[in-house]
């Protein structure tokens, strides 16, 4: 088929004005947001409305072996959505409608272009709220879906996997099917709502989400409580998660990721300067009740057990600030870019084992010659990290040792970002052999000819196949393990 002959074809398809190649093709299609991205114009960019032709798409493009790189908002720091060269992209900005509004069953049915904006939007005057909330609100559902989003109210509300209930999917050939429903569980064969879940695009095109909906709390409360030692944050968590209060917010910020946020965003929080001089981590406590009067009981018994357990105080903001706060953390990415980060990755260990990581990672900073500062998710261990090093075999090394340290204490190489083109060659060197090849089996059962998803996931990019992993594995070796990591209270990473 040649260039022309797919650009026909696509257009009858889709119609010919939804479809875009060469100089038409806009910039924000030839990349997402990730830092290590290099801008890719592909083959051609389509624009489905309907199912019918995504299936009519996927089925053209299977037939003549067609690399298809699935595209949202753009939103991903993982290179999950880069194109391809000779491939297409397509993009799901034109299935944006919200079917669906089930307030009996609390559900949502909605096309994957729908943004979280625009589905809290429709959900508030219900009193209704999709509680997924991976800090960025022009992020689509089905990128969501794509890379298991997360976010900080995870810890309350858990991830995407545990909000979405079905899915109707498009396989390579064109096939259709749902999986899941309006119902919240089931024992009936295999899930494949779960095994597309976090896919990233290389099982199947999602075209419909339902989603849970939980009740909107109309009344919250934000605390901002300073520690002298990370390793204080981790063991006051259990404590507090314990004493029955259910925090909806429960993050960590280093000095340094705190002090950038409120300098970007303005804000006077009222902390003392000798408490902010001896602070090491911050931990951000979010509240929320639909009552005021339980509100401010728990707000107490939380203020008061922190105190107990090291921290140096305990601030309850008032309402707008506690709202600028959460707002500027939602911001860490574009303070970090707008200071120069090299990266931005994130990992995830058990929440207790985050004083050891960030101990090693402090340790890894300085045999690499870099800076690195984190802030995260404390209450279910999602690390996330700006590193700074220019030059890229120092920076590779340092992440390489990075993610084989949250492996060595029981996690992961990606909590929620997902793997896509930047992490893979390091996921597939590090990953349980036996385990990559299942999933290649997998693979090849949903997409036999392998035209999803190109070199993401479960192959390294096809046009840079980060040759430096070898090396890297040396050099790292030379490291030594995260089992030996230095003092917690070394844990931030400077």
């Amino acid at each position: 088929m040649t260039a022309q002959e797919l650009l026909d074809s696509l257009g009858a398809i889709v119609g010919p004005a939804h479809v875009d190649a060469g100089d038409a093709v806009r910039e924000e299609d030839t990349h997402d947001e990730a830092l290590t991205v290099h801008a890719v114009r592909p083959a051609a960019v389509v624009r489905p409305r309907t199912t019918e032709e995504v299936s009519a798409v996927l089925a053209l493009a299977d037939a003549a072996g067609i690399p298809v790189v699935a595209r949202g908002s753009g939103t991903g720091l993982a290179g999950g959505a880069s194109p391809v060269a000779e491939g297409l992209v397509v993009c799901f900005d034109r299935m944006n409608e919200i079917l669906e509004i089930d307030g009996l069953n609390h559900v949502a049915v909605v096309q994957p272009g729908v943004t979280l904006r625009e589905l809290d939007d429709a959900l508030r005057p219900l009193g209704f709220v999709y509680p997924v909330y991976p800090g960025e609100m022009s992020s689509s559902l089905g990128g969501n879906v794509a890379t298991n989003a997360g976010g900080m109210r995870a810890v309350r509300y858990g991830v995407t996997r545990h909000n979405v209930l079905g899915l109707e999917l498009v396989l390579p050939g064109g096939e259709v099917l749902r999986t899941g429903g309006k119902f919240v569980k089931s024992s009936s064969g295999y899930d494949l709502t779960q095994l597309v879940l976090g896919s990233e695009g290389t099982l199947a095109l999602v075209t419909e989400v339902t989603v849970k909906l939980a009740a909107r709390l109309s009344h919250q409360a934000t605390l901002l409580v300073p520690f002298p030692s990370l390793e204080l944050v981790a063991s006051a968590v259990p404590r507090l998660l314990g004493a029955g209060v259910a925090p909806m917010i429960l993050e960590y910020l280093d000095t340094g990721v705190m002090e950038a946020i409120v300098k970007e965003a303005g804000l006077e929080l009222g902390v003392p300067d000798a408490v902010r001089h001896e602070a090491a981590a911050y931990l951000v406590v979010v509240l929320e009740s639909a009552r005021a009067d339980r509100l401010d009981e728990d707000a107490e018994t939380a203020a008061d057990l922190l105190a107990r357990l090291g921290a140096l105080d305990v601030y309850v903001l008032p309402p707008a600030a506690g709202t600028s706060l959460i707002s500027a953390r939602e911001r860490v990415f574009f303070v970090a870019k707008a200071l120069g980060a090299d990266d931005i990755v994130d990992t995830v260990v058990p929440r207790a084992q985050i004083p050891a990581f960030l101990a090693e990672t402090a340790r890894l900073a300085e045999e690499n010659r870099a800076i690195v500062s984190g802030c995260g998710h404390v209450g279910d261990g999602n690390v996330h990290l700006s590193v700074f090093q220019p030059d890229a075999a120092r920076r590779h090394d340092l992440l390489w040792s990075l993610f084989r340290a949250a492996r060595d204490l029981g996690g992961a190489v990606s909590g929620e970002h997902g793997i896509g083109t930047e992490k893979a060659p390091y996921w597939l060197e590090l990953e349980d052999p036996a385990k990559l090849a299942l999933m290649r089996r997998i693979k090849a059962a949903f997409d036999p000819h392998g035209i999803l998803g190109p070199g993401r996931l479960l192959e390294a990019p096809r046009d840079r196949r980060h040759a430096a992993v070898a090396g890297a594995a040396g050099s790292a070796g030379a490291a030594g393990s995260a089992g030996d990591a230095g003092s917690p209270d070394a844990a931030r990473a400077r």
